[in-house]
């Protein structure tokens, strides 16, 4: 067992001591979970510079991992599973699935919201996993070691990214606020800063006498050089991309062990070595959204789901909102925070079955290492519409050879939650995201699609568990017509009134980061742009909501439009780009005219609430029967129902008989 002790050292009641139905009163564990792990045994192969780590008298890398815990009062009341949230960049997210937004301030209470997992009976477990995360209260991080090589820590080429939303001179040497890796050496003449508006266009060098590692007011106060300076200023919306040597590579691969060991130890250890929910599991499953998804399929990919007894830890697994991308969280120098998919290395094999890639000849499948180790997890790829516009979520079921939808494991479902944005929406759609102040050019996507998670967690429980079939996957079809390159829908959207469309969509990119990248080592950056992939998003109805996916009956039976697509406004800079291209992907929101009176007024071509509906009555009718299709098909829960027709009400009265456009 690779977890040598779990040190509680807190203990509280759980939303003021509420009682969930039959399962009662839940508390909060905190604490730290203390490793030791074999570099040697099989099942840490995968982690890359592992054998560099120190080692301890017994041989064992040691590290250590922020632990919290919800369980029932009762544990003989709980389910026996386990829900492992990977946290998002320390934040805790599994409670969203409750209908609690997740906070900004990290150290808010926890809240019950509706009480979905708690009603079900789960044992929410948050292990830290991510290596870079400062040590912030409230944060879930790990505590890494790094990698010591003959001449002592590494040296090597490392590449950030960075954009602002206002005007600023300086950026921390980190993605985000995370960890900075700091310059070797200030002087460096070889470091390389650029600029460009768009993902994928060409990048313009930035002369290296206009910045520094160094701002002139910190020369006495920052002798570890982690911040890059520019007196005239970084444009706001631009996207820089820096390359410089660094000293100091984190061992982030150990993010796998940590989360892999957390869950066997909880899963397994008994009451004698501290497990406070010692023969009270049977099942584990983990969701991780967005970044933390992407380290879900990193996961997978790496194949390193089985501890060091040869036990399976996770029996289910959730990515959710990661569309095909991965990122690096298993990379020498490695940003575990750093996303989008035009800087990411590694990402092909894109499917849960072989593929091919016919620009570069590459092939295998996203399940090659767990099928070699004949225990493959039930797995559910969840994704909303700003994942396909980001132009890499069709990856995940594309055949790149024949443009046909790709095979489809029989341990897998393929979800695309249609018309939604990257995160669930608020209603009213909000102007500005209070999390960093960004503004769209229109209000933000405000369709609520976490009952489409509640009924995928549950579906998965009876995959797991029983064996029962989920509902079949369902997502924009290249074979039945529904998947379209991006490229084309832009002119549909340039005929709705108030709508800006970019001058181009866009696309992931292959990239050649050297001959070891597959070892996860980046000994070419910047890397080499190859050609693109193509970029698939679901095709549009006569309202212009989407066609391909499970549609809620936002969509299906529509008050307004809805995209995963989001151009910045104007006061934020660079307008010709997507809300999200470097964090934080966004849809928005446009009702549908009133009336015809103000459908023809505004050139608008899609039909009124008042040409498509006869009363409120009558809306709210097909709304409910639309969402009992939904129920019939096991895509979302008969309890969710009444909310779903609640939330219908308020926009249609907000839209339709208010009058308010956004």
């Amino acid at each position: 067992m690779a977890i040598i002790e779990l040190e509680i050292t807190k203990r509280s009641s759980f939303a003021s001591g509420q009682s969930f139905g039959d399962v009662g009163a839940y508390e909060l564990l905190e604490g730290t979970a203390h490793y030791a792990v074999d570099p040697l045994h099989a099942s840490n192969q995968g982690i890359t510079d592992l054998e560099l780590a120190p080692r301890n008298s017994a041989g064992g890398v040691e590290f250590s991992a922020d632990f919290a815990m919800l369980q029932p009062v009762n544990t003989d009341r709980g389910n026996r599973r386990i829900l492992f949230d990977v946290v998002n960049r320390g934040r805790k997210t599994a409670l969203s699935l409750n209908s609690v937004p997740t906070p900004t301030d990290p150290t808010t209470p926890l809240e019950a919201g509706n009480g979905y997992l708690m009603r079900r009976g789960y044992t929410v477990v948050w292990g830290g996993w991510q290596a870079d995360v400062p040590p912030t209260p409230g944060l879930i991080g790990l505590h890494a070691p790094e990698a010591i090589g003959p001449q002592g820590p590494l040296t090597g080429k490392i590449m950030c990214q960075f954009q602002c939303n206002e005007p600023t001179q300086v950026f921390l040497l980190a993605d985000r606020q995370h960890l900075p890796n700091p310059a070797a050496d200030p002087d460096e003449a070889e470091a390389i800063l650029t600029v460009r508006d768009l993902p994928n266009s060409p990048a313009t060098p930035v002369d290296r006498s206009s910045w520094s590692f160094v701002r002139v007011e910190d020369a006495d106060l920052e002798p570890q050089h982690s911040h890059i300076y520019m007196p005239s200023g970084f444009d706001p919306g631009k996207i820089y991309q820096l390359v410089y040597t660094t000293t100091g590579s984190r061992i982030v691969g150990l993010g796998f062990a940590a989360m892999r060991d957390v869950v066997s130890f909880v899963k397994h250890a008994p009451t004698s070595a501290g497990n406070p929910s010692a023969d009270a599991i049977d099942y584990a499953y983990a969701m991780g959204r967005s970044q933390s998804g992407r380290f879900l399929r990193q996961y997978i990919h790496v194949g390193i789901n089985e501890d060091e007894e040869g036990r399976p830890a996770l029996d289910g697994i959730i990515p959710h909102v990661a569309g095909g991308m991965r990122g690096e969280f298993n990379l020498r120098f490695g940003q575990p925070s750093k996303d989008v998919c035009y800087i990411i290395p590694e990402m092909f094999p894109f499917t849960d079955t072989t593929q091919r890639d016919p620009v570069t000849g590459a092939q295998g499948s996203l399940l090659d290492a767990l099928e070699r180790q004949g225990n493959v997890p039930k797995i559910m790829f969840t994704n909303t519409s700003a994942e396909y516009w980001r132009g890499d979520a069709a990856l995940i079921h594309t055949d790149l050879e024949t443009l046909n939808d790709a095979p489809e494991s029989p341990s897998v479902r393929r979800y695309h939650f249609a018309g939604c944005q990257h995160g669930s929406g608020d209603f009213p759609p909000i102007e500005i995201r209070p999390a960093d102040g960004i503004k769209g050019q229109l209000p933000f996507n405000s369709v609520d699609y976490a009952p489409l998670l509640r009924a995928a967690l549950d579906n998965l429980d009876r995959w797991v568990t029983d064996g029962v079939e989920p509902p079949a996957s369902r997502h924009p079809s290249l074979n039945n017509g529904t998947a379209v390159e991006s490229h084309t829908l832009l002119e549909r959207f340039a005929q709705l009134p108030d709508v800006r469309i970019p001058t181009e969509t866009t696309r992931a990119v292959r990239l050649d980061y050297g001959p070891e990248s597959h070892l996860g080592r980046t000994t070419k950056l910047p890397a080499d742009m190859g050609e693109e992939f193509p970029a698939l998003v679901a095709d549009l109805d006569e309202s212009f909501n989407e066609r391909g996916g499970i549609r809620l009956p936002d969509l299906t039976v529509p008050v307004a439009t809805y995209t995963g697509w989001n151009l910045r406004d104007e006061s934020i800079g660079n307008p010709n780009l997507f809300i999200g291209i470097t964090g934080g992907l966004a849809g928005w929101t446009l009702p549908l005219p009133a009336t015809r009176a103000e459908r023809e007024s505004f050139g608008d071509p899609r039909a009124s609430i008042e040409e498509r509906y006869t009363s409120r009555e009558d809306y709210l009718d097909q709304v409910t029967r639309a969402a009992m299709d939904l129920v019939a098909e096991s895509y979302l829960l008969e309890e969710d129902v009444a909310e779903v027709v609640h939330l219908a009400g308020r926009k249609y009265d907000y839209w339709a008989e208010n009058g308010n456009r956004c």
